[in-house]
């Protein structure tokens, strides 16, 4: 993945890079340098896919429980 990718998946997120460093228990100096000129590890962009999803289905989760039980009050 490139650091391009990288940076937009951060953004999508919501997370900064040391929010990312302190989550995984990594420097952040070194998530800081991948794409530059290390590459970004191969799992980086499935975890960040996820962890994206995730995101939104609690968001989701959410504005439906507030939703219904709104509705049923």
């Amino acid at each position: 993945m490139e650091r391009k990718r990288f940076n937009e998946l951060l953004k999508l997120s919501g997370l900064s890079k040391k929010e990312f460093s302190e989550m995984l228990g990594v420097s952040y100096g070194t998530v800081n340098s991948w794409g530059s000129p290390q590459n970004v590890p191969y799992w980086v962009e499935s975890w960040l896919t996820i962890y994206i999803e995730n995101k939104e289905c609690r968001e989701l989760k959410q504005l439906l429980q507030n939703t219904v039980c709104k509705d049923s009050e």
